[in-house]
């Protein structure tokens, strides 16, 4: 094995659940938080209860509204490059002197 490549190994690491129940494994993290474990989880208990880890529904929303935004054309994607460069080449020094000055000034800048 190549050495110092693999993560410190904590063999105490200690993992805290939502409903306050705390136990010991090995990772390779000093220490974790869990929203379900075997304590609290409906399938253990017998209980049912919504799970609902970090808000599923609300990243599900999320997805579809983004999925929904305007997708550009691929003419309309070219009109937006062409108009950025021409921008660009519109903002480029018109002189050689103009840009000795401006290659100086990069230059000093770093």
């Amino acid at each position: 094995m190549k050495a110092q490549i693999h993560p410190k190994y904590y063999p105490e690491a200690v993992v805290r659940c939502a409903c306050g129940n705390t136990f010991t494994l090995g990772m390779t993290i000093p220490e974790t938080e869990v929203e379900v474990c075997s304590v609290c989880h409906p399938f253990y208990t017998g209980q049912m209860k919504y799970v609902d880890t970090a808000g599923r529904v609300d990243a599900f929303k999320n997805r579809r509204q983004n999925a929904q935004k305007k997708v550009l054309s691929k003419v309309e994607r070219r009109k937006i490059k062409r108009a950025k460069k021409i921008r660009e080449m519109m903002d480029l020094p018109d002189t050689l002197t103009e840009i000795r000055k401006a290659l100086k000034s990069k230059s000093s800048k770093k």
